[in-house]
């Protein structure tokens, strides 16, 4: 069973907020800004209310506000005021911590409720790229260094992921474009990380493409089947956790043997399993991009 996190030490409010635990010991001290619980063993340790405060505290002071200034504004004060400089930020960071809290509490409505609010604002595609890639890339390193558990996580992972499987539903009987490239979307065996892939699929489907998309862990010689039904294949995946890098080059080694069988057929991968790779020696008609924008890029050229 997991245990769901709601102290948290000073490393954790560091990895969360982004501000070094030497900062906020500095903080505590001269202008008591956080008062810190402490153990039998004189450790400190932090309430979620304490987090939420540190974050509404990081967020104006990066927004050019003194900490001297914020130290005399009471708790209700400085959310007025952080709502106030939201409402004109183009940097999304309230909008993340926002979705933080939302996965720190288990709150759906307040992460509803951010991400309905967005959409009034902007398009799905916009708040994917300013607000949840990034999310999702401050989410895997909080895993990575076990700030949050794997019920946050998993949590916040299967809210966003009802809103692209809702976007994209939505878009089915959109006419598709003239164009016989037809793009199957899976991930390797044994990987299961798949909101990029599910958020790209999204994203050639809202350009009329057609797509087949076959999810987690498809092992290559399933996707051999897909060569009987069309001529014209680029498959696309996204390499997280697997294969892992003293496999990766054996991987598309095989996949290009057994399924690249023609001109027709491509390979486009992403995700960062690939930093640890040299792309400049891919096997033939297999293609990298940095991130899901270069990609969609690249579909001009079709």
């Amino acid at each position: 069973m997991n245990n769901i996190k709601s102290v948290f030490s000073i490393k954790d409010l560091e990895n969360l907020s982004g501000v070094k635990a030497h900062t906020i010991r500095i903080w505590e001290k001269r202008y008591n800004l956080l008062q810190p619980e402490r153990t039998q063993t004189n450790i400190r340790y932090y309430s979620l209310e304490s987090l939420q405060k540190l974050l509404n505290i990081s967020y104006l002071n990066n927004n050019g506000y003194k900490i001297s200034k914020i130290a005399s504004l009471k708790n209700n004060e400085i959310q007025d005021i952080v709502k106030d400089v939201a409402s004109n930020d183009t940097t999304h960071s309230h909008t993340i911590n926002t979705f933080k809290l939302a996965m720190l509490n288990f709150d759906q409505k307040l992460f509803h409720n951010t991400y309905e609010g967005l959409l009034k604002e902007k398009s799905v595609a916009s708040v994917f790229y300013e607000d949840i890639i990034p999310l999702m890339s401050q989410i895997g390193l909080l895993w990575q260094t076990d700030t949050i558990t794997p019920a946050q996580e998993h949590f916040i992972s299967n809210l966003i992921r009802n809103k692209i499987l809702i976007h994209t539903e939505k878009l089915q009987s959109k006419a598709l474009k003239e164009t016989q490239t037809v793009f199957v979307l899976y991930l390797p065996d044994n990987e299961v990380h798949e909101l990029g892939l599910m958020f790209l699929n999204y994203e050639l489907v809202s350009k009329g493409y057609q797509t087949v998309y076959l999810g987690q862990s498809v092992p290559i010689a399933s996707l051999r089947d897909l060569l009987s039904y069309y001529d014209n294949i680029t498959f696309i995946s996204y390499f997280t956790v697997k294969p892992e890098k003293e496999n990766v080059k054996g991987y598309l080694k095989a996949f290009s043997e057994e399924l690249i069988v023609n001109n027709s057929t491509n390979l486009w991968i992403l995700g960062s399993m690939l930093d640890k790779i040299d792309l400049t020696s891919l096997p033939k008609q297999v293609t990298s991009f940095k991130t899901i924008a270069d990609l969609v890029k690249n579909l001009k050229k079709l």
